[in-house]
């Protein structure tokens, strides 16, 4: 199982799509409930992954060492904003086994959104903490600003990334024209990305750009029942109240509030929307974000307007589904290296 483990609600920034802190009462900037009960929970899973999250979770680095330090996990990593991780300790960062690391792609683009002097303070942490033996997600929010081919390259070519995961900014801002962009930039850059990822195979490497290799591992292997971040069913949030969530950013709903640490709590299992029920891409897509799934911030024309640009992109990335065939029956790639599963790193797959 994947344990997001709030160690506070507050953060240092407040990036446009998601306007920072979230209010104490809501998500408190300390842990109140006794960090016992939470090595409890944590330990009764023996494939734990214990993913550090916010806020800005190394806002609270010490509650970050107690529970490395307490709490048994046969992973650990962080997602984080990365201009703080000089505050945990190089010792607990060799520790680690992931890091995710906000960043949007280029300079210009990174800074717009983020703050100026973001793009810098990040890339300096991916350095260190990589030196150091931690593998590094770049964790992109796509925006009407972003070239995805050139975003995604970009990062790629920086060498300091080891896999690049992206998120369309359709939940928290305003509706936008995100169809007419989607058709202009973002699902040709797709296509375009989807063609260096094979010229890449051909050559016996894998490009981790984890929007399209998970929906290839999908295709392999058994594909996902709900959606592919295992929201409610192999993922779960703790709250800095002890509240058991099913989806980190679910923190207002109570639909997502399956239990807390101290009392115990019950997985909603893997849902799935009626339109998903029956849909061909519901093995690749999971009905993409839980969240969205339910609450439905653009109302329903907006939420069929982002199925209509994801079942687009998944048509993308599978037309390289035959060329893939050919690799791997030629042994210019094994199958097993086309294997991924989000919960490990605590990615989504589908933007």
């Amino acid at each position: 199982m994947l344990w997001l483990v709030f160690t506070t609600g507050a953060c240092n920034l407040r990036c446009d799509y998601c306007g920072g802190s979230f209010p104490e009462k809501v998500v408190p900037y300390t842990v109140k409930y006794d960090p016992l009960k939470l090595k409890k929970v944590v330990e009764a899973d023996r494939d734990a992954t214990v993913i550090f999250y916010g806020g800005e979770p190394l806002i609270n680095p010490r509650f970050v060492e107690w529970v490395m330090d307490n709490v048994r996990a046969r992973r650990y990593g962080v997602q984080t904003n990365g201009t703080l991780h000089r505050l945990l300790p190089d010792a607990y960062w060799k520790r680690m086994n992931v890091a995710l690391l906000s960043i949007d792609g280029r300079e210009e683009v990174t800074d717009k959104h983020r703050g100026r002097g973001v793009y810098r303070k990040v890339t300096e942490a991916a350095r260190h903490v990589r030196s150091l033996g931690v593998e590094t997600i770049a964790r992109m929010a796509v925006t009407a600003d972003t070239d995805i081919y050139e975003d995604v390259t970009h990062l790629l070519s920086l060498g300091l990334f080891d896999k690049v995961h992206w998120q369309l900014d359709v939940v928290w801002s305003p509706r936008w024209d995100f169809e007419g962009w989607a058709e202009r930039s973002y699902l040709p850059g797709i296509r375009r990305l989807v063609d260096l990822f094979l010229r890449e195979l051909e050559r016996g490497r894998v490009l981790r750009m984890i929007p399209i290799l998970g929906v290839i591992s999908a295709h392999y292997f058994g594909g996902y029942p709900g959606s592919p971040c295992g929201a409610g069913y192999r993922s779960f949030a703790i709250s800095t109240d002890g509240r058991v969530l099913a989806c980190p950013i679910a923190v207002y709903e109570r639909w997502a509030e399956l239990g807390t640490v101290e009392g115990g709590f019950r997985p909603m299992g893997a849902y799935l929307a009626k339109e998903c029920a029956a849909c061909p891409y519901r093995r690749y897509c999971g009905g993409r974000c839980l969240y969205s799934m339910i609450e439905r911030d653009w109302g329903e024309e907006g939420f069929k307007a982002v199925d209509r640009v994801t079942r687009a992109y998944l048509d993308a990335v599978l037309s390289a589904i035959p060329r893939v065939d050919e690799l791997v029956r030629e042994g210019v790639v094994r199958l097993e290296d086309l294997r991924y599963d989000p919960t490990q790193d605590s990615t989504e797959v589908i933007p």
